[in-house]
């Protein structure tokens, strides 16, 4: 339980797979508490990315619990992931000189495509629970086409663009939540998870537009290498997990985009 409020706030869970986030209320006023969250939650609150920061303590015990604004709304459905104002979102994110910057300062590193495949060849390599013909294929891409991911520009990535954490306020302003996976890379792995998961091939060029990258072979080239990259870290995950379900959708993603590489490349 969170310790550190007055007896007269009610604090219950507010849901979450770690179990560290709470909601908290007194009279009319509420609040959404976490333990432990993301150290730059400052600067999300400040740039409106996440609802506004209302204060942060340090427990005894060493954690440190931030209190957000309630935020009234909901999640986007995934109907709603084509709408023009997450393309200028998650823009706005990848061109934040500030982000990037308070990053840097706590010494996070970029994450290099050549960290990600070896992690991946590592994992799947002489493992018998692997023994996937699409997941070798996957692993032959990565390896192929590294150039085309190498040197590129890095920003902060959200990795985890699912439309569940994009919340609509009743304000009608657009946030998107949950930074606990946040790395340094390369912006093609977010942008090309919501291309997949959610807008028609079709409209791809359109979307790229609302972004503000005009599409090339390139970095259609660097899209399927994170999404690949991507859809292979889940399938592991969720394999180990013997989470059946969401094994399955990743197979399924995994299997498409090879199948979209197999016309082009």
């Amino acid at each position: 339980m969170i310790q550190g409020l007055g007896n007269e706030w009610t604090i219950t869970p507010a849901g979450g797979s770690t179990g560290d986030a709470y909601s908290a209320q007194h009279n009319e006023k509420r609040l959404f508490l976490k333990r432990n969250s993301s150290p730059f939650i400052a600067v999300l609150s400040a740039e409106g990315i996440v609802p506004k920061l209302v204060w942060t303590k340090r427990l005894e015990n060493g954690d440190v619990i931030t209190a957000q604004k309630w935020l009234e709304g909901r999640a986007l459905t995934a109907r709603e992931m084509k709408l023009e104002r997450v393309a200028h979102l998650l823009s706005k994110i990848h061109h934040s000189t500030e982000l990037l910057a308070l990053f840097m300062r706590m010494g996070k590193k970029p994450l290099e495509p050549e960290t990600i495949f070896i992690q991946l060849k590592n994992k799947y390599q002489n493992n018998s629970e692997f023994a996937n013909i699409d997941y070798h294929k996957a692993l032959k891409f990565l390896n192929k086409y590294m150039h085309a991911v190498l040197g590129q520009r890095k920003v902060v990535c959200h990795c985890d663009v699912n439309h569940n954490n994009w919340m609509l306020g009743t304000d009608d302003h657009l946030y998107l939540i949950d930074w606990d996976n946040a790395v340094i890379s390369d912006p093609a792995a977010d942008i090309g998870m919501i291309l997949h998961l959610y807008i028609p091939i079709s409209e791809w060029d359109n979307w790229l537009e609302t972004y503000g990258i005009k599409k090339d072979e390139q970095l259609m080239t660097r899209i399927y290498w994170y999404v690949l990259a991507q859809a292979l870290h889940f399938i592991y995950w969720h394999t180990e997990r013997k989470e059946e379900k969401q094994l399955l959708f990743w197979q399924k993603i995994l299997h498409e985009t090879l199948n979209h590489t197999a016309i082009i490349y």
